[in-house]
């Protein structure tokens, strides 16, 4: 993460010290929704990611970007979420998961903390790729159905986002802690990834789950199914940790990795100051006093 540095909301909020909320007052928020509506959750884990990766990386990828998007268009970030679903890796020391249902329940509560304010575009970054999405999704669409309509949740995921970059940039398969993750999180934070400790092991996947499990996140995928593990089953499998090779990380990789992730976030936010919402969805109320009694 950088020092909190000035930045200028184009159009919006004018000059906040800090793009990160915690670092803000009430009163500093407040003026920051007379002119702007959007807020970015960071939403990672706190999980292991091979002899090289630290256990925040999942963490570290969600708040670097959320941070260099708020950097760039004057967007503000809540406090990121260290925690995600993570009992797939439970067997590895230092892995902290919650259930999918706790992170369903916190996620909801801090968009309906934001929606009473009238934060009516929620953006959720989320950095442990595919493993937080279950719980994500589910829990914004029913809060979007039943209590919300008025707010536009978006959920942006790396798995999603890079999928047109990250096949010109990895020299190999890509899964859990490989090459690109690792890149990613060595350019933003330097001195986070341990390069004594790259690894080419990785997982046959064709042994391991028959054939029905890809190898590589951002490559063709098998017609397949999703196979459920344990984190014992997985410390056998994957005694590392590591499901692809790490050795191929660089920092130019990694550079060229989050700024086009960065990129499209960006696009996604001058989308959402311009959409004006679905026909009959009642805006978000604003303002301290929060949602009028039903």
């Amino acid at each position: 993460m950088t020092d909190p540095t000035e930045t200028t909301a184009p159009g919006a909020a004018g000059a906040l010290p800090s793009v990160w909320m915690q670092d803000l007052t009430w009163e500093e928020v407040a003026g920051y929704l007379e002119h702007e509506r959007i807020a970015v959750v960071p939403v990672g884990s706190t999980e292991q990611h091979g002899p090289a990766g630290v256990l925040g990386v999942d963490a570290y990828v969600a708040i670097t970007l959320a941070e260099d998007l708020a950097q760039r268009t004057g967007v503000l970030c809540t406090p990121p979420i260290w925690f995600g679903d993570s009992s797939h890796h439970g067997a590895f020391p230092g892995t902290l998961s919650v259930q999918a249902s706790t992170l369903s329940l916190l996620v909801r509560d801090v968009c309906r903390s934001l929606a009473r304010h009238g934060f009516d575009r929620i953006v959720l970054v989320n950095g442990h790729k595919g493993s937080n999405l279950p719980a994500l999704t589910t829990s914004l669409r029913q809060l979007h159905d039943e209590e919300l309509p008025g707010v536009l949740f978006a959920v942006a995921d790396p798995l999603h986002l890079a999928r047109s970059a990250a096949p010109g940039l990895k020299d190999v398969n890509e899964h859990h802690g490989g090459e690109l993750e690792l890149s990613h999180v060595h350019h933003r934070i330097p001195g986070s990834v341990r390069t004594d400790r790259l690894t080419d092991a990785g997982v046959d996947f064709q042994e391991v789950f028959g054939g029905f499990v890809g190898d590589d996140l951002f490559g063709p995928a098998p017609d397949g199914v999703d196979i459920i593990w344990s984190g014992e089953e997985q410390r056998r499998f994957a005694p590392t940790g590591s499901f692809s090779s790490s050795t191929g990380l660089s920092e130019e990789k990694g550079r060229r990795y989050h700024d086009h992730i960065v990129a499209r976030l960006a696009e996604l936010v001058a989308w959402l100051r311009t959409y004006d919402g679905p026909v009959g969805a009642k805006p978000a109320p604003r303002g301290p006093e929060g949602p009028a009694a039903g």
